[in-house]
């Protein structure tokens, strides 16, 4: 067993679980945090992606109550039923776009500077739909629980997620932005975010088990548990910090640190310093 990888496994999880339900790309941390850390390659890619299956799992603790309710009720209960459609349909855009272009996207994008380019943007929309939101009064919006929404505020949403196949742009921050410019309160935006998280990661993380089934994942299973623990304990904490959080901030704290941590990045890739410059 080589500890120094499994070490570098725990680290990458740890910053998956923090960076995955917050708008600031938990991809593209993993994307400069792998960098940072040697740990690149098509194993990587993989890794990071069967990762995100332990912060779906705190998510999914987290709402067990609610998950249940929707399980059971699917069938006999027109509010569940209703919810358990919008999850579909808002992530069929996402799932449709990411089979046709995961391998352009992945040969292109997954690295160090095109990272940095979308963190600073993501930012900078942050900040506009944040003062946009000051100026229409407030956090209130027309729609404030999760029940009110409608299978086309769905559909909306699900292409505003769209954004995210891009590394750096934010899966969380996509659908949280674009359900608040829709008019969704922001905590009932951002635990729809939390609730698309389930099929559209734990999708790919099926998808990239089936694609590399075999001897691939029996080389990789301790680094593979050691990062899906910590990703699992550090979202599972995030999760219920973020909620906390947002009872009496909005997220214009996390738009500046997407710009300062894209432009160190930046500044760090075009030097050179630690050979980004791709």
């Amino acid at each position: 067993m080589d500890w120094v990888l499994i070490g570098k496994a725990l680290i990458l999880g740890i910053v998956e679980g923090v960076t995955e339900f917050l708008p600031v790309s938990s991809t593209g941390h993993l994307i400069v945090v792998g960098s940072l850390l040697n740990f690149g390659g098509d194993a990587a890619k993989t890794f990071h992606v069967v990762i995100q299956f332990g912060a779906i799992l705190a998510v999914c603790w987290e709402y067990r109550q609610r998950i249940g309710r929707v399980a059971f009720g699917v069938w006999g209960d027109r509010t569940q039923r209703r919810f358990a459609l919008n999850v579909v349909i808002a992530t069929i855009p996402a799932v449709v776009l990411g089979l046709a272009f995961e391998a352009a996207i992945k040969d292109a994008l997954f690295a160090p500077v095109p990272v940095a380019f979308a963190l600073v943007a993501g930012g900078i929309v942050i900040l506009w739909a944040q003062a946009r939101e000051r100026r229409l009064g407030g956090a209130s919006g027309r729609i404030r629980t999760l029940d009110e929404l409608r299978p086309l505020d769905a559909l909306k949403v699900g292409l505003a997620q769209c954004c995210a196949l891009i590394p750096g742009v934010s899966r969380s921050g996509s659908t949280i932005i674009g359900a608040m410019l829709l008019g969704v309160e922001r905590r009932v935006a951002t635990e729809f975010s939390f609730f698309l998280a389930i099929p559209v990661i734990g999708g790919a993380t099926l998808y990239e088990l089936v694609k590399h089934r075999g001897t691939a994942f029996v080389d990789m299973a301790d680094i593979l548990t050691a990062g899906t623990v910590a990703a699992f304990i550090s979202a599972f904490v995030c999760v219920r910090w973020l909620l906390r959080f947002l009872a009496t901030h909005d997220f214009t704290v996390f738009a500046w640190y997407r710009i300062a941590f894209g432009m160190i990045v930046l500044v760090i890739g075009y030097g050179d310093a630690l050979n980004w410059g791709a």
